[in-house]
């Protein structure tokens, strides 16, 4: 029995025939890993499409959870946009408050509006539905005040983002007093602000890029378009004509969850402590992401590819030590078949275990009959509850 630091989560996902995730020339993500040129998924890619998974795993059907909102808009859109049209407070007072709200937000190069122009000059901020709530707050309470004097509302929005007069860009009285205020995605996934190092929130769930244990697998698509409006006596050609790349992959993922700085970001506790917090909701996102990173796809051409695969491989260790990915089972280029490719695994890992010790509990999830080193068989229901046992009890056996 063990108090469990880290839990990692390693993933084998096959898909035939799909775009999964491109860049920005419209052509499948690659680098090259073991001298081999590989299809990539970014984790960006894979954490917006676990986090905004709409079914009975969503993290935001846990119970107490807060839902927040990544975008270059939120002043406009969700701050001033629901003042508009109160009485007594004039068009010219709303564009001086949105004005410094979004230098407040954004830094001080950042200009209002939704032309593209002005766009450019904000980066998208992650916030929390309670920081957004509490922003309109502010921004109401200057309004109210101010109804009529364009520049006393504009002066009093400055002073609200000092740092030595107001509240600062990361709302200190806000996070201070509430729970989740950056969302259960910044809890998770964390987030950087520039304007205001402070408002960071770090990490506790970490996602590799996921790459394909094989060489990559891509062919041009042609495709072409008929109108079914077409004359006999019109040209019988095509209404239009096209070509996308498509790519097969088996690929291997990986992730890793630090308990501690988990249960600190969701409880507002001292990582130190997280075993004396509360770790309910904790083991809930736990259990959640569990079975999302084994059934949801990335989404892109959804429609032509229809891109659904569940993981035909999920195995999960729970340790203190520093954790440390398998992809080096796969720097020699292996066939692209699922049983070559947990050979491979298996016979790194076994090496790993010779040369530093077993030290993890494990679990495996598989679809094929496998054996993985110092690992009891499960299904994935069961698998996810193991984990979120670890969290709630505080270790693992």
């Amino acid at each position: 029995m063990t108090t469990p630091r880290f839990i990692q989560i390693h993933t084998l996902h096959s898909y035939p025939a799909a775009l999964l995730n491109r860049d920005d020339s419209g052509l499948a993500k690659r680098m090259t890993f073991g001298g081999t040129v590989r299809t990539r998924i970014s984790s960006q890619c894979l954490k917006r499409h676990w986090r905004t998974a709409q079914d009975e795993f969503a993290i935001h059907a846990i119970a107490g959870s807060t839902a927040a909102i990544r975008s270059r808009n939120i002043v406009d859109r969700r701050v001033i946009a629901p003042l508009r049209g109160a009485d007594g407070i004039s068009e010219e007072v709303l564009m001086a408050v949105e004005a410094e709200f979004v230098k407040g937000m954004y830094g001080p190069n950042a200009r209002p509006g939704e032309e593209a122009a002005a766009e450019r000059t904000r980066q998208p901020l992650l916030l929390g539905e309670p920081e957004v709530e509490h922003l309109r707050q502010r921004a109401a309470a200057i309004c109210d005040e101010h109804p009529g004097d364009a520049k006393a509302a504009g002066d009093a929005a400055t002073a609200l983002f000092s740092t030595r007069r107001g509240e600062g860009n990361n709302f200190r009285a806000l996070l201070n007093g509430c729970r989740l205020p950056a969302g259960l995605e910044g809890a998770l996934f964390g987030r950087m602000v520039t304007s205001d190092p402070s408002a960071n929130i770090e990490a506790a769930i970490h996602v590799a890029h996921a790459l394909t244990v094989h060489r990559e697998e891509s062919e041009s698509d042609y495709f072409s378009v008929v109108d079914d409006l077409q004359r006999d006596d019109e040209d019988g050609g095509a209404a239009h004509i096209g070509d996308m790349e498509l790519t097969a992959g088996l690929f291997y993922g990986y992730v890793v969850v630090d308990a501690p700085e988990l249960v600190s970001n969701l409880e507002g506790c001292e990582a130190s402590d997280w075993q004396e917090a509360d770790r309910e909701l904790a083991a809930q996102v736990v259990e959640h992401l569990t079975h999302l990173i084994a059934t949801v796809s990335p989404g892109a051409k959804l429609g032509s590819t229809a891109p659904y695969a569940c993981a035909d491989l999920m195995l999960v260790e729970t340790g203190r030590r520093q954790p440390r990915s398998l992809a080096n089972a796969y720097r020699t280029a292996c066939k692209p078949q699922v049983e070559e490719a947990t050979t491979a695994l298996t016979k790194y890992l076994s090496k790993l275990d010779d040369a530093y010790g077993v030290k993890e509990t494990r679990r495996v999830m598989s679809v094929e009959d496998c054996e993985i080193p110092s690992a009891g068989r499960l299904n994935l229901d069961d698998l996810a509850s193991h984990l979120a046992s670890t969290i709630r009890n505080g270790r693992t056996e």
